[in-house]
């Protein structure tokens, strides 16, 4: 090894360091922007770094690419909004797995003898690098609304069985046979493109939160693999603590949902177009007008809001969060509870109340706040649903049977802002709804929001 070649390697390291620090900072709200920053800084380093590589071609190729990559994440940066992040995650995943995959074939079709170990690592980073690109691709249009429901049908586990057979079959007559043929090597990679999508068609549009998860967690592993092929430790290390903490967070998540990873991956379950209620719910809903809203929760001791998708498809965050610091400046003590799977992504609610200006110590997640809604006065569910449903406690019948959930119903009095009588994200209806101690605020999100902070204003 040269000694600029040794330079670049302990550059390497030194971003990979970068990168780790920064992802523990992230782990923290008012940590995180600056762990964002030194993390980028650290790629940023090893992305110089790898112009000055001995023997690199295709200058111009890789400024092109580069120039165009940061073109496009420029302008969507800017221009997607926060309801809007969950696809644009997606999507940029997918993009990662794609370029694990990319690395995987340039490496395996180079006329060259490659080491057995090698050889195994580029076709199993590619493999899981194509099924993490088209199965992020798939996610991307699910959440978008390109791709209506969930495609079902006999065997389709069966199905991905033989697919995922197929892949071993032709990986080890690659690996033992040491031909670089590429027919095969073109196989496998198409066959997993494949398995992508019929992984992720089945799969219902609640579940999407577990998948983005998952697929993350794929992409970090292939970069992973990929980096050990390229002897570059920047990647082997980034990929394998973005593959770690995917993994983490996947967990965390099906957790969250009382959920297996393969009850996900397999089951039917998540379909917003066929899950139908299993509670037997009846009742009606009780409206209430915004006025007597403000004023119940304006002579309230304790005021616990509970965020959902709604107030992001909304975009209601700002209105909310005037809206509570009135109550505040009347004596009211308001908090914010987050559910880990409210919204379409991990942290979806906690960056919205950011953006909104909620300072970090009002928000707290749903292990830490739930004992306090018996001493709640007014729980404010703005677009919420299914993770405040106490059929996840009460009905054994139920799909979600068994999921945490956040216990607003525990609350003295509930107001739900909603724009209809419609069931949730699950297509489960929501028997909160029907309870004695619940109010049905009806309208959209951020009107009815403006509404409050005018009536309180008014008092």
């Amino acid at each position: 090894m040269t000694n600029v070649e040794i330079i670049i390697q302990s550059s390497y390291v030194i971003a990979a360091i970068a990168f780790v620090i920064g992802l523990k900072r992230m782990s923290s709200p008012t940590t995180a922007r600056a762990g964002i920053l030194l993390a980028g800084a650290g790629k940023l380093l090893a992305t110089v770094d790898t112009f000055f590589y001995p023997g690199l071609e295709n200058f111009l190729l890789i400024g092109a690419a580069l120039f165009l990559g940061i073109l496009i994440a420029g302008i969507t940066a800017k221009k997607v909004e926060m309801t809007d992040m969950p696809q644009m995650i997606a999507l940029y995943n997918g993009m990662g797995g794609g370029a694990a995959a990319a690395i995987a074939a340039v490496e395996l079709f180079k006329d060259h003898d490659l080491h057995v170990s090698v050889v195994t690592l580029a076709l199993i980073g590619g493999v899981i690098g194509s099924i993490s690109f088209s199965g992020s691709l798939i996610a991307f249009g699910k959440l978008q609304g390109l791709i209506k429901g969930s495609f079902r049908f006999k065997g389709q586990n069966l199905l991905n069985l033989i697919i995922l057979l197929v892949i071993s079959i032709v990986s080890i007559f690659i690996i033992f046979e040491l031909g670089y043929i590429n027919n095969p090597v073109m196989i496998i990679f198409i066959v997993a493109l494949v398995l992508g999508i019929t992984m992720t068609l089945p799969i219902g549009g609640a579940d999407m939160p577990v998948v983005i998860s998952l697929y993350n967690a794929l992409t970090g592993l292939a970069v992973g693999f990929e980096g050990y092929v390229l002897q570059n430790y920047s990647m082997i290390i980034a990929g394998t603590v973005v593959g770690a903490a995917g993994t983490l967070l996947t967990q965390l998540m099906a957790k969250a949902m009382n959920r297996s990873l393969a009850n996900v991956l397999f089951s039917g379950f998540g379909d917003t177009s066929t899950s139908e209620s299993s509670d037997g719910t009846k009742g009606e809903m009780k409206p209430i007008e915004a006025s007597d809203a403000s004023i119940m929760m304006a002579f309230a001791q304790k005021v616990i809001v509970i965020p959902g998708y709604g107030m992001a498809v909304a975009q209601a965050q700002q209105k909310v969060w005037e809206f509570c610091q009135l109550l505040m400046e009347r004596g009211v003590e308001v908090k914010f509870a987050i559910h880990p799977v409210a919204g379409r992504m991990p942290g979806h609610m906690n960056v919205l109340l950011a953006e909104a200006g909620v300072p970090y110590d009002f928000i707290f997640d749903a292990d830490e706040i739930n004992q306090e809604f018996k001493s709640c006065d007014v729980a404010l569910v703005i677009g919420a649903n299914d993770v405040v449903n106490p059929v996840a406690r009460t009905d054994p019948s139920s799909p979600i049977y068994g999921m945490p959930i956040l216990d607003a119903d525990y609350s003295s009095n509930v107001i739900v802002v909603k724009r209809g009588q419609g069931a949730g994200f699950s297509g489960i209806e929501n028997s909160l709804f029907f309870l004695d101690n619940t109010k049905m605020l009806y309208g959209d999100g951020k009107a009815v929001a403006s509404d409050l902070v005018l009536s309180i204003k008014e008092l």
